[in-house]
């Protein structure tokens, strides 16, 4: 595989701070907003955005981490393994809320999709964004666009968009990953 480091070191960071100022320019203090992440990689990204934010704003930001695994349409094909699911940790409430919902890469839109019906079970939000580190623009199979994006990635099918984050894989990066011919 070739592999193109499309963002990494100091300027993964700095993306990030700028996703937070874009947070708190629409949403100020968070009184009415939340982050919810998707598992199981978009957590490590709202895990970073919420201490962000914290240190922005001099509090914490409520954040939830939401399990799709159930509401996926795909969880019941071959190759699927349920048992594998992840948890949901949402300890407030979501009625009437602004909810921000937090993935690491943006592709076919099914994730999201997933995450609006199993958001569902935990009330009626005011409002429903999306914010992305990755948007792989050109593969879309529903029609979702992230309302907040780190980087914008023109990749085909066969291609690969892998991030990597400090906590599980030793470095935060983002690298595209194509088949040698």
């Amino acid at each position: 595989m070739k592999q193109s480091i499309l963002l990494d070191g100091p300027k993964f960071q700095i993306t990030i701070k700028r996703l937070c100022q874009q947070l708190i320019e629409n949403h100020g203090d968070f009184s009415n907003a939340a982050l919810v992440g998707i598992q199981p990689r978009g957590t490590y990204l709202a895990k970073r955005l919420s201490k962000e934010l914290e240190i922005m704003l001099g509090h914490p930001v409520p954040t939830g981490i939401l399990d799709i695994t159930f509401f996926r349409d795909d969880f019941r094909r071959e190759g699927s393994n349920p048992l594998l699911a992840n948890s949901t940790e949402i300890d407030f409430i979501v009625e009437g809320k602004n909810v921000i919902f937090i993935d690491d890469v943006l592709w076919t839109g099914r994730t999201i999709r997933s995450a609006m019906d199993a958001i569902q079970a935990f009330g009626r939000a005011k409002r429903i964004e999306l914010l992305v580190l990755v948007d792989r623009r050109f593969s879309r199979q529903i029609p979702i666009e992230p309302d907040y994006i780190g980087i914008q990635v023109d990749s085909i099918d066969s291609q690969k968009v892998a991030v990597n984050w400090e906590e599980v894989d030793g470095m935060d990066s983002i690298t595209l990953l194509t088949e040698k011919k």
